[in-house]
């Protein structure tokens, strides 16, 4: 069982930056592949980037490759996201989630097994 809580999100203006936290508890963190997707309205929930929790292996959706940055910090069991550049096209609702290594497609949100409550990002233009 993993319990996350992502955090950090909040109105800005493009071409800003702004840092996303997700704290994670639960035995065997190393097991698993930490994610960020986002969901805007009407729209399907979006994957971001994912990171695995014992190596560091990282892999970017093309949208956000060279703006957004995921890392870990293991001495705070925390997944950062580092959105640089922000874009009126990157508002959504982000939300941090983690996935048991192994168990299924890494791009996909359904394959996921635990998810943060979400943290709301506007960016104005």
């Amino acid at each position: 069982q993993v319990q996350l809580a992502d955090s950090g999100g909040g109105l800005v203006q493009a071409g800003d930056s702004l840092r996303l936290s997700c704290a994670a508890s639960g035995r065997a963190l190393s097991s698993y592949r930490m994610g960020w997707f986002r969901q805007a309205p009407g729209k399907e929930r979006e994957f971001i980037a994912t990171i695995t929790w014992d190596i560091g292996s990282t892999f970017y959706a093309d949208s956000v490759k060279g703006r957004f940055t995921i890392s870990r910090d293991k001495s705070k069991n925390t997944v950062y996201l580092q959105m640089n550049s922000l874009k009126p096209e990157d508002t959504a609702v982000y939300y941090c989630a983690a996935q048991i290594l192994g168990s299924g497609n890494r791009y996909l949100a359904a394959k996921y097994d635990y998810w943060g409550q979400g943290t709301q990002v506007t960016v104005s233009s």
